[in-house]
Formats: structure tokens, sequence, C-alpha cells
């Protein structure tokens, strides 16, 4: 008895101890094509990735096996699988689907087993997902309609169709594609909880259709499906300076759509969009994405997309052609009204007039909810600034709209009041830039402070970074930053949520290591990137907005702007280790870096627009333009010599060499350390982008901390500048410099915005600046991505990217007594965290299981780091783990 008690025991602690194990030991954090469960992927052969699990000390992956099937239970017990990589001794953790051919409308099942440090066998518990969409163009049964109208109709049209399923439903898909903006409807509910679907693309070049799990909203008897289609980018009919209103495209919105539904017998029917349908024009009598949009509740149609609606007096569809022959599944993160902001305070001005704030500066809607009587008009006017008596003051965002007349006046949404009660109005098709929004009434109304709420909306991207330090100025433009970025995330990066929206390549760029230390953006930038193979010109010219309806194509998109081609993929490649989007875009570099050769033979180019909005100081046009010309040949050499190409290697290694000595001959006197007339751009450029010898790096980095002192510990700098400094700086031995400037609250500085109520990023150092003042701007964002390199120095490894090993190069810099970065890269969270206790620094990092990290510590003064109580050195490699060192 007890020996079978002592074994009952043993038995139980085994059981805990496996348990425990599993618990911390697994596979995890599952993506095909960097989304979880996607639905409506087409691509043949999807990206599969996955973390793993494991808390302990030189954690990693030895092995692999991805199992792949059409059924879950079947690839738990790996059962009729439609691909079974193996036992792969590898500890890659991204791999591209490798098995039978995929077909279209089906959905796969998929987990990974993993092998650990000790060749130990752990399988994944749960099993992921992804379904394929269309496959082919072949596949759609839809045909596009549209409503007949011309494109200076302003009411946007309600489409609907009533159908009855045969038999008992297993599941139901929705395809939908639209040249515009659609919602889509079935059976009273909207579906789905996206905005502004589709993402704004090329539209005669490249149409993007969008995927849902329609299941639970298929009724039993008869049911019907409603769209309602805005205008979008497709209809501009507001009038801006880019012309957008002659977009080649421009045409009355149209969708196309198939409803597949699958029975439980097997048999499909597909309701698809076509003869049958109706239309009729909705309450919303104006849309228009780059102003606002107007609402007559008295035109409300109760239960237009129901079922049981009368809907006789509606009229007969347009069939249409296809905008584009490519139609491409949406794959990516949505837009969404990702936070709801109740107003901080209201001002009554008096019965008509009303003033709400926010608190803070935000892209997205406003909804009201007001009563009033029959015929009473309601202007809700957003803005970012208020005049000197309360009222909201639109003057720093309004100045490109060239409005033909007063009837669509700039980010005022008007509403029509019925009388029949309380009406509640959210814009569908427009988002807007604001902090402020006045109400403004034909008749008087009551309101409270509950009467407006906003909406933060931009593209829900899964936030990925953090820090958090002593100094609460930083963690405030952390925050802030992090704002603006969101706040310019709109299926593409933009400028600005009011002004413009539109997609500046440059400022694109600039932000982009902000956004990925931040941010889980990768669907968005290969999107974005397709927008540029879309809009570049064949001998290589890309515009400096992208996309475009033809404006941009001119003297200065040159490369400090257009540089995106090679800068984003590149830093795709370094955040993720994924090398699809470069590949993608190999072609699309050459022909631009071609471009700018055969304009430019002698190394040397004046193509670009400079350093935009600089505080004081000019830069050279032709060094600042030659400097972005060398990084992207660059990155074509270390491209071509990745994808096996050794001509382009050789032929692009050689210019990049050819570009430097240009530079360096013209522009660097070396004998001073001084580049062009030794501005702080100018000095900057040439060390963030790898042009400075070797040995004048301590040189030039001296002199450019000289220059800042001289310069009052102060920035000046434009937008090139503002992209190079910190890390040119941080990088090269000068780290308190670039602390002080990061820190700094007084003009010109980040900081300067803070301390003056900024909760964005502005476009301007000079607050009371005439122009160029828009009060939520992404351009000068390269600090959000500083402040985890300069501080907390996390680096991607460009030898092993994707954060495989991690470059951690920390600065304890003077005036902070903590800083803690986190980011959560492709194998786990890298955590970055030091503490002064004393005269001594405690530094703390977390390194995610299958990774490893390269310790750089910045010893000086004779100090040295100890682990344990022992001296490692200067230069420490660490495997998976947490690990803490002291600095004294």
């Amino acid at each position: 008895m007890k020996l079978l008690y002592s074994f009952l025991l043993m038995l139980s602690a085994f059981s805990v101890v496996e348990k425990a194990y599993s618990n911390e030991t697994k596979p995890s954090g599952l993506q095909c094509e960097h989304l979880i469960n996607p639905i409506g992927v087409d691509l043949l052969n999807p990206r599969l990735s996955w973390m793993m699990t494991d808390d302990r000390q030189g954690a990693k992956q030895t092995a692999y096996r991805v199992i792949v099937g059409k059924d879950s239970a079947e690839v738990v017990r790996k059962k009729g699988l439609v691909w079974e990589s193996g036992k792969v001794v590898s500890s890659a953790n991204l791999v591209n689907y490798n098995g039978k051919p995929l077909e279209a409308f089906t959905k796969y099942f998929w987990a990974v087993e993993l092998w650990d440090k000790d060749g130990k066998l752990i399988s994944s518990a749960p099993v992921a997902s992804f379904e394929t969409g269309m496959m082919k163009i072949g596949n759609w049964k839809g045909t596009w309609i549209s409503d007949g109208n011309d494109i200076e109709k302003r009411e946007a049209p309600y489409f609907r169709k009533v159908f009855q399923p045969a038999k008992k439903v297993k599941s139901a898909r929705a395809y939908i594609a639209a040249a515009g903006l659609y919602e889509l409807y079935l059976n009273g509910k909207k579906v789905g909880n996206h905005r502004l679907d589709p993402m704004y693309t090329r539209f005669d070049r490249r149409t993007l259709y969008v995927s849902y799990d329609v299941t639970a909203q298929i009724q039993n008897g008869k049911n019907a499906v409603g769209v309602l289609l805005g205008n979008g980018w497709y209809n501009h009919q507001s009038i801006a300076v880019w012309n957008f209103d002659k977009a080649p495209w421009r045409a009355r919105p149209t969708f196309c759509l198939d409803l597949r539904i699958t029975y439980e017998d097997g048999s499909v029917d597909v309701v698809s969009s076509g003869d049958g349908w109706k239309t009729s024009s909705s309450p919303i009598v104006l849309n228009n994405i780059y102003t606002a949009e107007h609402y007559d509740a008295r035109k409300e149609q109760p239960g237009w997309n129901t079922a049981d609606f009368d809907d006789k007096k509606w009229n007969g569809i347009s069939l249409r052609a296809a905008p584009s022959n490519n139609l491409v599944s949406q794959v990516m993160q949505p837009i969404r009204n990702v936070e709801e902001i109740p107003s901080k305070t209201m001002q009554k001005v008096n019965d008509t007039v009303y003033v709400f704030d926010l608190g803070r500066n935000i892209s997205g809607v406003t909804k009201i909810k007001v009563n009033g009587e029959k015929g009473t008009t309601i202007r809700i006017k957003h803005g970012e600034r208020l005049y000197a008596n309360g009222r909201v003051d639109l003057s720093n965002i309004d100045v490109y709209y060239r409005p033909k007349d007063n009837t669509d006046p700039f980010q005022t949404d008007i509403v029509t009041l019925s009388g029949k009660g309380e009406l509640e109005f959210m814009p569908k098709f427009n988002y807007k830039g604001f902090q402020y929004v006045e109400v403004t009434s034909s008749k008087p109304i009551q309101l409270t402070k509950e009467s407006i709420t906003g909406y933060f909306m931009h593209s829900d991207v899964t936030p990925a970074g953090k820090i958090s330090s002593s100094n609460k100025l930083i963690d405030r433009l952390w925050w802030a930053t992090n704002n603006s970025y969101l706040s310019n995330l709109m299926g593409y990066p933009t400028d600005c949520p009011q002004r413009e929206k539109n997609g500046w390549t440059g400022d694109g760029h600039f932000a982009i290591e902000t956004g990925l230390f931040n941010f889980d953006g990768i669907t968005v930038y290969e999107k974005w990137l397709a927008d540029h193979r879309d809009e570049q010109q064949p001998n290589g010219v890309l515009p400096d907005i992208i996309p475009t309806g033809g404006w941009g194509y001119g003297s200065a998109n040159g490369t400090d702007w257009t540089s995106t081609i090679a800068i984003i993929p590149w830093n795709i490649y370094m955040f993720y280790g994924d090398s699809k989007l470069l590949s993608d875009s190999y072609g699309s570099i050459k022909r631009y870096v071609n471009y700018i050769a055969q304009i430019s033979p002698n190394g040397l180019t004046t193509f670009g627009r400079g350093d935009w909005v600089p505080v004081k100081s000019q830069s050279s046009l032709e060094y600042t333009s030659s400097t972005y010309y060398y990084v992207d040949a660059v990155i074509l050499a270390k491209a071509a010599k990745m994808f096996g190409k050794q001509a382009d290697y050789s032929y692009y290694s050689n210019l990049a060499e050819k570009i430097k000595k240009a530079i360096n001959d013209k522009y660097l006197n070396r004998a001073t350390g001084i580049y062009a007339s030794g501005v702080q751009t100018e000095l900057s450029v040439a060390l963030q982008w790898g042009l400075v010898p070797e040995e004048l790096k301590t040189k030039v980095a001296e002199n450019l901390a000289k220059r800042v002192a001289a310069d009052g510990m102060h920035l000046d700098v434009g937008v090139l500048g503002a992209k190079a400094i910190l890390n040119a700086l941080s990088d090269n031995g000068q780290a308190e410099t670039a602390y002080k400037l990061a820190a700094q609250d007084t003009y010109p500085s980040w900081g300067w915005w803070i301390v003056n109520g900024a909760t964005t990023l502005y476009e301007n150092w000079d607050i009371k600046a005439e122009r160029d003042i828009s009060l939520n701007h992404m351009m000068f964002g390269e600090i959000g991505g500083w402040f985890f390199k300069g501080l907390g120095g996390i680096h991607p490894d460009e030898q092993q990217p994707g954060f495989k090993n991690v470059q951690l190069r920390p600065n304890f810099v003077t005036g902070l007594e903590h800083f803690e970065a986190e980011h959560d890269g492709p194998y786990g969270k890298i955590v970055s965290s030091w503490k002064r206790s004393g005269n001594a620094v405690v530094y703390t990092v977390t390194i995610p299981a299958n990774s490893s990290a390269t310790i750089t510590f910045p010893l000086s003064d004779g100090k040295k780091a100890y682990k344990d109580g022992k001296a490692v050195t200067a230069k420490t490699k660490v495997g998976a783990g947490k690990y803490q060192f002291e600095i004294r």
C-alpha cells in the first residue's frame, strides 16, 4: 500500500512538472500572412509563422514540423494532410506553405511541432487556420453594378436584394469589391466592424476585395443583403490642389459582390450582384473623404436592408465595367473605430452654438446625439485650434481646399433633423483631424457634454512597443508620437489627417522605424509598397504622394522622398526577417536607381526636395539628395546579394562606392571633419547613412555635438536632419548630446510642443508659423523610434534580421534615473531596462526563446560590467532568457 501511495505521489508530481513544462514551453503566436486566422488568402504559397514560448535560459528551437490539412481533427491526428513538412532541423519560424495546390474558398487548419534545446518534441495546443478566397478572377460570379448616375450626383446610393437559402446552411462567406467605399449589411445589421473599406489604391490598376464570415447573420427563410456606397478617393467631388477630382479612374462608385452559401450537403449557391438588384438614394446627401459628410434624416428609409422592406419605388441598377482586372484580396489590418473618447469639456456660447473639447488631437469622427424640430440644420465643425473667442479655427488646415461654392465646408458635417426623436449621427465615409468640435444649429437646441463623442479611427495595428522612464516629458512625447503615427495610418501612411490625407513618401519612410518599433504594421506597408509599384512610371520615376491621381511626378519627387521604394522594404526585412516585400520590390528599386544613374552620371544628383521645414539653416540639396541615392544603391546591392543576383550585386556595389566617393570628394573636408557647410543636418545625414570614413566618425560626431552646443543645445534641422540627428549622435559616442536634444523643452524642440499642450506632433517647430502648421503630422516622428535605439539600445542585426539576434547598445545618459524599452518582435518580447543604483547602473534584459543578443555596454571612466558578481567583457553574447548586469 505504501509503495502504491509513493508511486501515486511520484506520478502526481510528474504530472505537475509536465503540466508546468507544457504551459511554459509551447509553440505560440501562429500567424498566416502576419495575421491570426485570416480569411480571403489568395496566395499560392502563403507565409506561416510562429513563436516559441519557453522561459528557460538558452531556450531555442532545434527543429520544426508544419502540418496542414482541411480538417482540424485530421491535423491533430496527422491524417489526410495537404502538407506535412517533415522534421526540418532549423531554428526558422517563418516558412512558406509548400504542399498540394490550395483550393479556392477552402478553410485550412495548421499546427506546428517544435523540438526544444534538449531535442524534446513539443506540440502546438491550439490549431490555427487560414481560409482561401477567390484565388483567381475567374471565380467571381457577380457583375459590377452602380446606380447609373454621373460623378456629380451627391447622394450616396443604397442597393438591395432579397434571397432565400434553398437548404440548411453550413457556412456563408461574403466577398465584396468596390471602387469607392462601402458598408455591407445582412438582414438590417452591418457586416463586420471595419471602417472605410476597401483601402485606397490606384483603382484602375488594382482593386481590393474584402472577405467576411457571415454564417451567423444568415437566417431561415427570406434574407436581405444591402450595400451602401460612398465616394472615397474614387469619385473625389471636392477640389484641392492635388487634382484628385481629375483622377483618370474617376467615376460613380460601383461594387461587385458574391455571397457564397455552402449547405450541409456540400452544395453551394452564390447570391451575386447583377440584374435583380434595386437601388435608391440614401439619407447621405453628400460624402467626401476630404471634406465631410451631410445627412438628411428626413430621407431615411427604415428597414431598407431587411427582407420585408417594400422596394417597389426603387430603381433598377446599371451594369458597369470593372474598374480594373486586378482584383486583390485585402488581407491586412483594417481601419476601425479603435478608441472612444468622451468630450472633456463643453462650452455653451448660446442656444445655437456649442464648442466641445476632446482633450487630445485625433483622426476620426464624432457621433452626435441630438433632438430638434424637423428641418433644423446642425453644422458640426472639426478643428485643431480655437480663436481667442473660443470658436473653432480652421485656418491652419483648410489652406489647400478650393471649393466651388459654400455647400461643402471643410471638416464640417451637416445634419438635417427629421423631428422624429433623438438622432444619432456618425459619418460613414469620411474622417477628420481634430480636437475641437463646434456645433452650430439653425434653431435653438439643448446639448450636454455627453452629446458629442469622439472616435479615434485608424488602421487597427497591434501595439508592439512600449517605453517608460523617469522623465515624464519623454514618456509624454513617446505617447504623442504614437498618437500622430496612428492618426496617419489609414491603410497607407499619410502626412496629416485633416489638410491633406496624402501618402507623402518622405513622411512614410522618415517614420518607418518609429512605426515598426511601436506597432505590428507589416501588412499596411506591404499594401502601400504595392501602391508604389502601381504608380511607378516605366522609366522608374515615382510620384511623391502615393496613391495619386496624377499629381507628384514633378521635378522635386526625388531620392529624399521616394526612397520609400528601397528604405521601407529593407526595414521590414530588418524588423521581421521576412524578405518577401524586398523581393517583390526588387525590380522597382532597380528601375528607380537606374533612372537616377541615367540623370546623374557623375554620382551626384539634385533630384530631391531637400531638408523640408528647417529651423533656420539650409542644407545643400545636392548633398542630401545624393546621400539618399547612395542609400538606395546600397540597399539594392544588399538585396541583389541576398537573392543570388551576382551581376547586380557587383554593379550596384560599385555604383554605391562611386556615389559615396563623389559625395566625400566634394562635400567632406577631411582635415576638419566637416561635411558641406557644417550645419546640423549636413553632419547628421553623413553619420546616419554611412558616408563617413571609419577613421573620421569620431571626429565628425564630435563636430556635430559641438555644432549642437553652438546652437544652444537646440535643434536646427528640417525633416532630413530630424530623421538623422539623434541616431548620428547616439550611435557615435555622443548619446549625452542626443538625450539633451530629445529632452529639450524650449523652442525649437519636440518637447516645446509638449509643454505647450500638444498631444500629437506638429508640422513646424514654430508653433506660431504662418504656414506648414498642421498640428498632427508625422514627418518629425523619428524620435519615437530613437527612444528604443538611443536609450534602450535595441537594434536589429543585419546579419540575423528579425531580431533573431538582438543588438543591444544601451546608453545610460545623465538626467535619467531609469529607462525601459519593450519590443514584441517575431520571436517574442525583448526588454531592455536600466536603473541607477547609487553610482552603479543595474541593467536587465529579456531575450525571447529562439533568439540571442549581443550586448555592448557603454563603459567609460574605468567602469566594468558584472554578471553574478563576475566581470564580463564590454561586448557580451547571451542566449534567450532574462539577465541582470551591474555596471560600476
